[in-house]
């Protein structure tokens, strides 16, 4: 992938406030039997995934934890290593894999030797997000691009649309796989496609497709099937003008950053730099993505910046049978 000598305005409309948007991001987490942040702090999150309480690593959880006796109840705690991967240190045996449900999506967990359990609950934003956008719009292309474990794939699926699913590691797909399986979409119009994510772009400009919505989540720092380097703060900018020309004028786009250094202002600088015009066809929005906890505080955990066409403002609003 090739660097971009893209600059970063400094001066691009930032829209903080939206009632309607905010709204759906608290539905989104409200409610949810299956999930709670219990609390964090010292640059650590307890959350309870199910049946099951984990401790781990969490960049934003600057400040003091809130509630510390809270945290004894952790059936297993995650210990880092300097190479990358490190171990989890569990006070009662936990199963190899367990299941919890978001509306009526459900999805395969497991303690990952990167720490990860193979679900990020503030994407659940995304979701509902998704969800609304897609409103009146079945059938749909959707590109999502370092789609993981499936939650926007399974989304958007739910919603009619037929969904292009890639990733660069064969393990993730399969896991989204079994995922989709599990919320009853083994049939749904999904097409599994283990690619890195740059290359799959270039290849669909080259032919000639194009999206009605497209979602991307980058890594920091990620490796394709083959090898293939991506660093976010070095090649975000040429992948995203590549996206943003993949895109339908009446369509959507929700670009999500976790990497330090790329909060609101700055990921809106960049779509500004990439494609002013973005501010004149629609909304754009630049949020931080936040988990409420059961302590009162919220968890940032990155930044959304999205892209609504005018056309489809209007379906940011709960469907009427929004489970």
């Amino acid at each position: 992938m090739p660097e971009s000598t893209t600059s970063f305005t400094r001066s691009s409309p930032i829209d903080r406030s939206d009632e309607g948007w905010d709204a759906l991001a608290r539905r989104a987490l409200a409610d949810w039997p299956d999930y709670e942040l219990l609390d964090f702090g010292d640059g650590r999150r307890l959350e309870r995934f199910g049946a099951w309480i984990t401790d781990r690593p969490a960049a934003g959880a600057e400040r003091p934890k809130a509630d510390a006796g809270r945290w004894s109840l952790a059936h297993a705690r995650y210990q880092g290593s300097r190479s990358g991967e490190g171990s989890w240190i569990s006070r009662e045996p936990l199963p190899d894999v367990w299941t919890v449900a978001w509306r009526d999506l459900r999805f395969e967990l497991k303690l990952s030797p990167s720490g990860q359990v193979g679900l990020f609950p503030e994407h659940a934003a995304d979701w509902v997000v998704t969800r609304c956008l897609l409103q009146a719009a079945v059938g749909k292309r959707v590109l999502n691009l370092f789609a993981y474990t499936g939650g926007a794939t399974l989304a958007a699926a739910r919603a009619g649309a037929e969904v292009f699913h890639v990733d660069a590691a064969r393990n993730m797909i399969a896991w989204a796989a079994r995922n989709a399986e599990l919320s009853g979409l083994r049939d749904a119009a999904i097409h599994w496609i283990v690619e890195d994510a740059w290359k799959f772009v270039r290849r669909e400009l080259r032919r000639g497709n194009g999206y009605f919505g497209i979602l991307l989540d980058p890594p920091s720092y990620g490796h394709g099937p083959r090898g293939e380097s991506f660093q976010f703060a070095r090649h975000v900018p040429a992948l995203l003008q590549s996206c943003l020309d993949l895109l339908d004028d009446e369509g959507f786009l929700l670009f999500t950053s976790h990497t330090p250094g790329f909060g609101a202002r700055r990921l809106a600088g960049l779509l500004h730099d990439l494609r002013p015009q973005l501010w004149q066809t629609g909304r754009v929005r630049v949020k931080t993505l936040e988990i409420p906890s059961a302590t009162g505080r919220a968890l940032p955990c990155g930044t959304l910046a999205a892209w609504c066409s005018d056309g489809v403002e209007q379906r940011l609003r709960p469907p009427p049978d929004d489970p």
